[in-house]
């Protein structure tokens, strides 16, 4: 009997030893993103050539907290003048621990790209954008935007989204207004909207 009771005991160690062992395997939670607190947009302005003229001026978006998980980021108009083209510029930040995300997004290019839509980009455009980043890579860091010459209206929003881990091969993917981007996988680690100015 008492033979029998100490194998029962043992089977019971043994069943949750392997039992927590097993645990151990189980895949790690996936990363949440970065945590954004600031999205500031610079514009330079492009001659004819396509040679930079003029100062920056730039645009932020901010929350303290983080941009997708505060109340109520701070959000600047962007003022843009008809028929001018820019160059454009983003940076990506999180001041919460003094991390230059824009860094990052460069690094894991295959992995990231912005999207732009809103009103100043789809149904009747005021803004068009191509891509223009360094490393040839289309992420939307850096990019040409042109401004109508005679747009129907002034005012518009201008709506930025960073995709992780998307398909970039996936059909209407390299189309930096692709308003079903969702459809190429991955995740939002942005979604801002600027309202927007032509003057």
């Amino acid at each position: 009997m008492f033979n029998s009771r100490k194998i029962f005991l043992y089977a019971i160690l043994f069943a949750a030893f392997t039992f927590t062992a097993c645990e151990s395997d189980d895949p790690e939670p996936e990363n949440d993103g970065e945590v954004i607190t600031d999205v500031i947009l610079n514009f330079q302005e492009l001659d004819a050539s396509g040679n930079p003229v003029g100062a920056v001026s730039s645009f932020s978006a901010s929350d303290p907290q983080g941009i997708e998980v505060g109340a109520t980021p701070t959000i600047e108009t962007v003022e843009l003048t008809k028929g001018k083209t820019y160059q454009l510029n983003i940076e990506v930040r999180n001041s919460i621990e003094n991390e230059d995300i824009t860094e990052e997004i460069l690094e894991e290019a295959d992995e990231h790209q912005f999207y732009f839509l809103g009103t100043a980009f789809v149904g009747s455009p005021i803004l068009t954008y191509q891509y223009d980043d360094l490393s040839g890579e289309l992420i939307g860091v850096q990019g040409i935007l042109t401004v109508q010459q005679n747009p129907g209206f002034n005012n518009a929003n201008m709506q930025i989204i960073l995709r992780h881990d998307l398909d970039k091969n996936y059909p209407g993917a390299s189309n930096p207004n692709f308003q079903e981007y969702a459809m190429a996988g991955g995740e939002s680690d942005l979604d801002i909207t600027f309202p927007v100015v032509v003057e």
